[in-house]
């Protein structure tokens, strides 16, 4: 062998082995792998999601970034729906907590493909069931991803993400808008909106639901969730399991960042006050004026509360990482 190709071999093989070193010294929060995925999805009002109108929908191209946690072969992966702000910091902090347990992370942006950046001041921009179809078609995505296990998927989201997770569950849903062929292994929604009740709504999946809020939350507040839970329960649904924080405003796990100081956010439209009923043909309907429940119903309130602790916030991870611990089996 030439010295001249020996030294190349000898260069080469260092610079694999140190390539090798650093790969194994790697934080355990950075992913192997960034993949950013277009999501073919539709936009739709909730009456047209409610009746399975798929056909009166405007195609729309959503997006997805998929983090591969460092590991071999298929791995878990947990599902992230943003809240009405789009996606933001306290998302990465989450995506770092998986990653580092060795799951992957599928973070979806619901909101940039559709020309929104934010919706809490006008919630009337998007209507809330279609976060709803954006997951399902990002399931659709993960199902056939070579390093993805089908079977150990989980849906995670916060505040208008957060109600889009819970009723992800439902089965009807599942079968109207669910094309992937699998299901979730759990729901794990964040301080959701649980003001409206949908037909069928205590028929969910049998899997998982774990529900985390704030006992002071005034933008969606956790009595609508516990009764729902209560319902779910009443029908024999012993899935779903409601964990409540006291002094935790609306976004609390913001204290994943620091964030310690609660704030009005300015001109957010709030349904606190509001009883949502699905009526006829898939109508949203206000229980108290027996009318279509439009955003200029007086029930609809503005200046809702939102600020971190970081208390409760560490709390919630420590619990969400024994849930997934537990549930995915991880070693």
């Amino acid at each position: 062998m030439p010295r001249a190709f020996r030294a190349a071999a000898a260069l080469i093989a260092l610079c694999v082995s140190a390539a090798f070193a650093n790969a194994q010294s790697l934080p355990k929060e950075v992913a192997t792998r960034a993949e950013i995925y277009p999501i073919p999805s539709l936009t739709l009002s909730d009456q047209q999601f409610l009746s399975g109108d798929a056909a009166a929908g405007k195609v729309v191209t959503v997006a997805g970034e998929f983090r591969v946690a460092q590991g071999s072969g298929k791995l878990p992966v947990v599902v992230l729906m943003h809240g009405s702000s789009g996606v933001g910091a306290t998302t990465e902090a989450w995506v770092h907590a998986f990653n580092a347990m060795g799951i992957s992370t599928f973070v979806i942006d619901g909101f940039t493909g559709r020309g929104l950046t934010v919706v809490g001041p006008n919630q009337a921009l998007l209507g809330r069931l279609n976060l709803i179809v954006d997951i399902y078609r990002s399931l659709e995505i993960l199902a056939k991803h070579p390093r993805v296990d089908p079977d150990r998927i989980v849906l995670m989201g916060f505040s208008r993400g957060g109600q889009a997770t819970l009723y992800a569950s439902l089965d009807r849903f599942n079968k109207l808008w669910n094309k992937s062929g699998i299901q979730f292994a759990a729901y794990v929604p964040f301080y959701p909106d649980c003001s409206t009740s949908y037909v069928g709504d205590t028929d969910v999946a049998a899997r998982p639901i774990r529900i985390f809020h704030g006992t002071p939350d005034d933008y969606n507040p956790v009595k609508s969730c516990k009764a729902f839970v209560e319902r779910l329960k009443a029908a024999g649904r012993d899935v779903v399991l409601l964990t409540e924080y006291p002094d935790s405003a609306h976004g609390f796990d913001s204290g994943l960042l620091g964030a310690a100081t609660v704030a009005v956010s300015a001109n957010a439209q709030t349904v606190r006050n509001c009883q949502i009923k699905e009526g006829d043909g898939g109508v949203l309907m206000n229980a108290s004026t027996q009318a279509p429940f439009t955003y200029k119903d007086s029930c609809v309130e503005l200046n809702p509360h939102v600020g971190g602790n970081p208390a409760t916030a560490a709390e919630s991870r420590k619990a969400v990482e024994e849930f997934l611990q537990a549930l995915l089996k991880l070693g």
